[in-house]
C-alpha cells in the first residue's frame, strides 16, 4: 500500500503497522540513514519504533514539508527510543523475505512488483550490538530471484586496539560464511585537513570542513596509511564569514552590500554603527576636495586614492594570499567613492555625501573617470556631466539607496573577475552569467555572493593547502559549474580528485576520522561483501540512551583517539 501511494510521490508521514511500528518510505530527497553502511537503491523502507504522543492524530496535518518528514526519519532528540528490538526487527524482515518469495504462492502475491530494500532501526540489545538490519531484493528483470540480508553491528568508542579485528581472520570468515576460495580487499579513509589550522574553532562552529576521501585496492594490515598510488577525493565545505579569514574585510563589504539589497526590496535598511574613526561624509568631503586640487587633465584616478584604500581593505591579508589577491590599482572615481561611502552610518548621511558628488559634477568643479561600460546610474550622471548638462536628481525614497547599491555591485564584480581572470587563471571558465547586469538588482546580489563564496574556498585552498594554479583551475571550473546551476548553498560539499602525495602531507602523521576494509567475493548479483569500520564518530543515529557501547573501554593515554567500531555483514537468501 505504502509502495503504490508512493508512486506519484514520497509520502510526507510514516505508516503505522501493528501498533509498534512506523514505516517509511524515503529516497533521495532525504539524507539516507544508512548511508554510512550501504549505498545502495535511493528509495527504501525504514521502521523503527512507533512513537505514542497526542498529535499522532494529527500527524497528516502537521507534516507538511520534507524538512520536518526527514527530521522523523533522522531523530535528533533521544533516537534510542525509535530502535526496536533485534527479535521484533528479524521478524519484520522474515516477513517482507516471504512477500517477495516468488515460491510463496500460497501467499496469492503473485504479481507484487519488486519492492525497495528495507531497513530496520535495531536498539543493540542483542551480544553482537546489531544497530541496522536490512535486506534487498536481487532481480532479474522484473522477477526477484534472492534477497541480500545485511546486519550492522557496533561496538565502542575505545581507544584499545585490541578490540580491533585482524584482517586475516576477517578475510577467513568471510570465506567460510560465503564458502569462497578467493577475496578482494578495497580500503577507505578519510582525513580531516584543516582542523589543526589557525580556523579551528570557527570550524567546529560553523560546519566548514576541509577532508580528503582516499581509497585503494589490496589492504595489507588493518589501519594501514593509503598508498600513494591511491585514488583520492577532495570534499570541501566552507562557510563564508570566519574573522580569521584572509578575505574577512571582503566578506564585510559584502555584507554591506546585502544590507543595501535588503533595503531596497524591503524598505527597512540596517546601517553600520558609525566608525571610530573619519565618518563617511568627511571621507567624501575630503576626496572630493582632493579631486577638485588635481584637476588639471592628466590626472588618472586609481594610483593614490585607489592603492590606500586597498590596502586598507586587505590588510588582514598575510603574505601568502597577498601574492594571489592582489591589490587593484584601477579603481575608478564610482569605485574609490564606494570605499569613502561603505561606511555610511544613516540614510541622512548617505544623501548628504551624494548631495555632495552632485553639486560637484553640476558645478563642473570635477571631472572624473569612469570604467568604460559602468551602467550605473551615477555613472550616467558623470558622463552627461562630461557635456555640462545633467538630468536633475531627487535624493528621496529609495533612488539614494539603490544609487550606493549600484555602484557597490560594480566595484565588488571587478574584485572578485581581477581574482578569478587574473589569479587562477580561469578566463575559459569565467562567464558572463557571473557579472551580468541585464538581470535585476537582487539577482546581481545573489549572483556576486556566488562569487565570494568561490572566493573563500580558493583562498582557504591556497592558504591552508598551499594549492597550485594547477590545482585551483579545475577547482574553480567544480565551483563555477555548480552555481551556474543552484543557488547559494554554504553548506554543499565540493568535491575535487586529486592525487594523495597532493596533501599527504597534511595527514601522514594523523590518524583517520574514519578508516575501513571491504572484503568481496563473487561477481555480480552472486557478489557478497563484509566491511569493517572505525570512526571518530557514532555511526548511528540512534546510539544514544539505547544500550550501545555499554562494554566499552578506554585504555592508555588520553591522547589516544577513540574509535566507534562496527561491522557490516551480508548473506545472501537464493528463491531459484
Amino acid at each position: 500500500r505504502i509502495r503504490e501511494e508512493g508512486k506519484d510521490s514520497i509520502p510526507k508521514h510514516p505508516y503505522l503497522y501493528e501498533t509498534d511500528v512506523e514505516i517509511s518510505l524515503v529516497d533521495g530527497s532525504c539524507k539516507s540513514p544508512v548511508e554510512k553502511f550501504w549505498n545502495g537503491s535511493s528509495a527504501m523502507y525504514i521502521l523503527q519504533k512507533a512513537t505514542h504522543n497526542k498529535e499522532s492524530d494529527s500527524m497528516e496535518e502537521s507534516r507538511t514539508d520534507d524538512a520536518v518528514y526527514a527530521s522523523e526519519v533522522l531523530p535528533k532528540e533521544n533516537p534510542g527510543a525509535l530502535a526496536l528490538s533485534v527479535g521484533r526487527a528479524k521478524q519484520l524482515i522474515s516477513l517482507y523475505t516471504m512477500v517477495q518469495n516468488p515460491n510463496m504462492t500460497y501467499l496469492g502475491m503473485n504479481d507484487l512488483e519488486v519492492l525497495p530494500p528495507l531497513w530496520a532501526r535495531c536498539d543493540g540489545s542483542d551480544p553482537q550490538h546489531i544497530c541496522w538490519i536490512g535486506a534487498e531484493p536481487l532481480r532479474a528483470g522484473n522477477k526477484v530471484t534472492g534477497l541480500n540480508i545485511y546486519t550492522v553491528s557496533c561496538d565502542g568508542p575505545t581507544a584499545d586496539k585490541t578490540h580491533f579485528a585482524n584482517l586475516e581472520e576477517l578475510k577467513m570468515e568471510h570465506k567460510t560464511r560465503h564458502h569462497s576460495s578467493v577475496v578482494t580487499t578495497k580500503g577507505f579513509a578519510q582525513y580531516e585537513l584543516i582542523t589543526g589550522a589557525a580556523i579551528e574553532d570557527a570550524i567546529a562552529e560553523s560546519g566548514s570542513n576541509i577532508c580528503v576521501d582516499i581509497t585503494w585496492n589490496g589492504v595489507e594490515k588493518i589501519l594501514e596509511t593509503p598508498p600513494l598510488i591511491s585514488a583520492a577525493t577532495l570534499n570541501i565545505a566552507l562557510e563564508s564569514g570566519d574573522p580569521r579569514s584572509p578575505v574577512f574585510q571582503l566578506y564585510r563589504e559584502l555584507q554591506f552590500l546585502l544590507a543595501l539589497a535588503e533595503g531596497l526590496r524591503t524598505g527597512v535598511t540596517e546601517w553600520p554603527e558609525p566608525s571610530e574613526s573619519e565618518s563617511a561624509l568627511k571621507l567624501v568631503q575630503e576626496f572630493l576636495t582632493d579631486l577638485k586640487k588635481k584637476l588639471d587633465g592628466d590626472y588618472i584616478f586609481g594610483n593614490k586614492n585607489g592603492t590606500e584604500k586597498i590596502k586598507c581593505d586587505t590588510d588582514a591579508v598575510d603574505s601568502c594570499i597577498k601574492s594571489i589577491f592582489g591589490e587593484r590599482g584601477d579603481l575608478d572615481f564610482t569605485e574609490q567613492l564606494w570605499c569613502k561611502m561603505k561606511s555610511v552610518s544613516s540614510y541622512q548621511e548617505l544623501i548628504d555625501c551624494f548631495t555632495l558628488v552632485i553639486k560637484s559634477l553640476e558645478h563642473g568643479e570635477i571631472q572624473p573617470w569612469i570604467h568604460q561600460g559602468s551602467s550605473s546610474f551615477l555613472s550616467q550622471l558623470i558622463q552627461q556631466s562630461y557635456h555640462g548638462k545633467m538630468e536633475d536628481v531627487s535624493l528621496s525614497d529609495i533612488t539614494p539607496i539603490q544609487m550606493l547599491l549600484e555602484i557597490g555591485l560594480e566595484k565588488m564584480k571587478k574584485d572578485y573577475v581581477s581574482f578569478f581572470i587574473g589569479k587562477s587563471r580561469s578566463s575559459l571558465l569565467f562567464q558572463d552569467y557571473f557579472i551580468s547586469s541585464s538581470v535585476d538588482l537582487q539577482e546581481q546580489v545573489h549572483r556576486v555572493q556566488k562569487l565570494h563564496h568561490m572566493l573563500e574556498i580558493m583562498v582557504s585552498c591556497t592558504g591552508l593547502l598551499q594549492f597550485r594554479h594547477e590545482n585551483l583551475f579545475p577547482l574553480t571550473q567544480i565551483c563555477m559549474k555548480y552555481y551556474k546551476e543552484n543557488p547559494l548553498n554554504e553548506r554543499h560539499v565540493f568535491q575535487l580528485p586529486i592525487t594523495p602525495a597532493l596533501v599527504k602531507k597534511f595527514y601522514q602523521n594523523d590518524s583517520p576520522e574514519v578508516w575501513k576494509v571491504e572484503i568481496s567475493s563473487g561477481h555480480g548479483q552472486k557478489e557478497v561483501k563484509t566491511t569493517w569500520q572505525v570512526s571518530t564518530n557514532a555511526p548511528v543515529e540512534h546510539a544514544n540512551n539505547s544500550g550501545f557501547f555499554c562494554d566499552s573501554t578506554v585504555n592508555g593515554s588520553s591522547e589516544e583517539r577513540l574509535y566507534f567500531i562496527s561491522m557490516t555483514q551480508c548473506s545472501q537468501v537464493q528463491f531459484t
